[in-house]
């Protein structure tokens, strides 16, 4: 068969995943030491090349789960990275995915034999490629949808305190919020249900554990809101 564009020069398709989780330790983001050259044995994002059956998408929910053997998590597409020298070993266009995983969900047999683990957020070691970046602009766009959808379901347990929520988003911004006026906000949405179960791990007094209304989150989502700390 003769190729109809003889001329051009062949171009590498590759996708990386941001993978982002919550515990109490803060914010973090999944990273492995690559087993491969180029810089084999450095700390970097997951990610692969593009099939040739797959699509980009397809190729990014392919690694998610060869990294954590979930499906069917929360994951869009961020940013095009496609400086000439990004790679020095070829030409390669890096298509960068965000996802939101519950660590508590996440699997640990897969991280070992993977040589991965989770860094704090603003404790990252030395990244390849623009791999830094991406995580930059994968945050950036976080701090974005915080403002129209309340971010929980994919970092959170189903069942979560007021003040590990604040954490949430004291993390994701990386700054400290007005606890009390993010309370009345967040409650005034009618978006969280109360429990009749309390935490007492840090208390003995304890805090209520609350619970997301999807039915009442999926109605916000439709209609649009904005919600500013």
């Amino acid at each position: 068969m003769v190729p109809f564009y003889p001329e051009e020069s062949k171009i590498y398709v590759a996708v990386d995943c941001i993978i982002f989780g919550f515990d109490n330790d803060g914010l973090k983001v999944l990273l492995y030491k690559r087993s491969f050259e180029p810089f084999k044995g450095k700390w970097s994002l997951m990610g692969g090349f593009v099939a040739t059956y797959e699509s980009i998408d397809d190729a990014a929910r392919r690694v998610l789960y060869e990294c954590s053997g979930l499906h069917d998590v929360f994951m869009e597409q961020i940013y095009a990275f496609g400086d000439v020298n990004r790679d020095p070993e070829s030409r390669v266009v890096s298509i960068a995915y965000s996802a939101l995983i519950n660590i508590e969900n996440y699997n640990n047999d897969l991280n070992k034999s993977m040589g991965a683990s989770w860094w704090r957020i603003n404790e990252l070691p030395e990244l390849i490629f623009d791999h830094r970046q991406m995580i930059e602009k994968a945050l950036n766009r976080l701090r974005e949808r915080c403002k129209n959808r309340p971010i929980g379901f994919e970092l959170l347990p189903e069942k979560f305190t007021l003040p590990r929520l604040i954490k949430l988003y004291e993390e994701i911004y990386q700054k400290k919020i007005d606890k009390r006026n993010f309370r009345k906000k967040i409650l005034s949405m009618n978006l969280l249900k109360r429990l009749d179960e309390k935490d007492k791990s840090t208390s003995k007094r304890g805090a209520f554990l609350y619970r997301f209304d999807k039915k009442k989150y999926n109605k916000l989502i439709e209609k649009g809101f904005h919600f500013e700390l």
